[in-house]
């Protein structure tokens, strides 16, 4: 299993997320797998989360964020 941890800052927004493409904002990395996952994020406490992926998944997910950028 691949995990992707995020990072919220107060405010709500993406302050860190693993696993992000260099091309993609971290806000917009989180929406893409928000959007593209289904029952895969888990909220966690201390402003944290994680998304569960199957191995391979950041990778596939990545190539297919290729049309966002900074």
């Amino acid at each position: 299993m691949e995990i992707v941890h995020v990072v919220f800052s107060n405010d709500g927004r993406v302050k860190k997320i693993s696993g992000c493409p260099e091309w993609v904002p971290p806000q917009d990395w989180f929406n893409f797998l928000s959007r593209t996952t289904l029952d895969r994020y888990e909220s966690l406490s201390g402003g944290r989360g994680v998304f569960r992926l199957e191995p391979g998944d950041v990778d596939n997910l990545a190539r297919e964020a290729s049309g966002i950028r900074k």
